[in-house]
């Protein structure tokens, strides 16, 4: 595996987006620099943050899954503090192919993959793409975190809109002025917003802030369609993956119905509701998250601990867990 790179422009991170115990990195692949975290040793885990994020979503994790992995947390480009570019689009099938490419560059020959939001569909589009290049098992498991889908209608004309000519104008030159909208969104995605933790939305902000971020949000506006379609599409490829689905039952941006639709493609599956959660459990029950995460990832029996509902799993955050899982 080759040797990590310091972050050449860390200087340029501001210390809001920095998470404490975790490496500051940046690679070039493809003439693109992307930046990214990196924290433990062990096997590999792959963190892919969602839609105007970016690896500072990870800042309540990355301690407790670096005890058991070398957690690579992501800036996809565009993202973050990674490097924006010029591309004219960006979709599922193209970050999908980056962070492939990426796995290449460390030789990950076999990963688990935690994707959510947009970043879960980021993950399902990655995953099918190895198995239908025959590289099945460069993916070992699959966490879906509040995964966009084609079974959640929340944000399907808006969408549409921002696509037009007059919408895109509002996302590059209105949005960006306008903090007390970003800052209405971000109280949404909560399931109670009291549990906002200090310096969230600033952390949020400083991603936004970098040059090119609202061209490169307009862009995967007008994929989004395509790639909710592409989703679909890519779902029987992955159907015998051991996969994960984790939601908050309060998510009002991946409506919670759609996760039981999702599953329904996913046969090697298991769901998990957060009950009271929003659209950021990492966020709002970090401590409840990274035991579902761990306990799913750790075991190494074929009998899934989510099927026998173990101790360890017992909440009263956790309104429900379906579906066995097989090996």
């Amino acid at each position: 595996m080759p040797e990590l790179d310091t972050a050449e422009q860390a200087g340029a991170v501001p210390e809001i987006a920095r998470i404490p115990g975790t490496e500051e990195c940046s690679v070039t692949l493809d003439g693109v620099r992307w930046r990214y975290l990196h924290a433990g040793s062990g096997p590999p885990l792959l963190l892919i943050h969602g839609f105007m994020a970016y690896s500072f979503s990870w800042r309540f994790s990355m301690e407790a899954l670096s005890r058991h992995f070398s957690v690579y947390a992501i800036d996809l480009p565009g993202s973050g503090f990674s490097q924006r570019t010029d591309e004219p689009q960006c979709s599922l099938a193209s970050d999908a192919e980056g962070v492939l490419r990426f796995m290449e560059h460390f030789g990950m020959e076999q990963t688990d993959v935690l994707g959510t939001s947009r970043g879960g569909g980021v993950a399902i589009v990655l995953a099918a793409l190895a198995a239908q290049r025959s590289m099945r098992q460069r993916i070992r498991r699959l966490v879906l975190v509040c995964a966009i889908n084609p079974w959640s209608s929340y944000g399907r004309f808006l969408t549409r809109l921002l696509s037009t000519a007059l919408g895109g104008f509002s996302v590059t030159h209105v949005l960006p002025k306008q903090r007390w909208m970003m800052l209405r969104y971000f109280r949404k995605l909560y399931g109670a917003p009291t549990r906002i933790a200090p310096g969230s939305i600033e952390g949020y902000a400083a991603g936004l802030d970098v040059p090119g971020s609202f061209e490169h949000m307009l862009r995967i506006v007008r994929s989004w369609h395509c790639d909710l379609a592409l989703i679909e599409e890519s779902l029987p490829a992955i159907s015998e993956l051991p996969t994960l689905l984790l939601w908050g039952s309060r998510d009002t941006a991946v409506y919670p119905s759609s996760a039981y639709a999702l599953q329904r493609h996913l046969k090697n599956s298991a769901l998990v509701m957060l009950d009271g959660v929003g659209h950021v459990p990492y966020e709002e029950v970090p401590d409840e998250f990274n035991r579902v995460i761990c306990d799913f990832l750790l075991r190494d029996t074929p009998r899934t601990p989510l099927e026998t509902a173990p101790e360890s799993l017992v909440s009263s955050q956790i309104s429900s867990v379906t579906a066995p899982l097989k090996d």
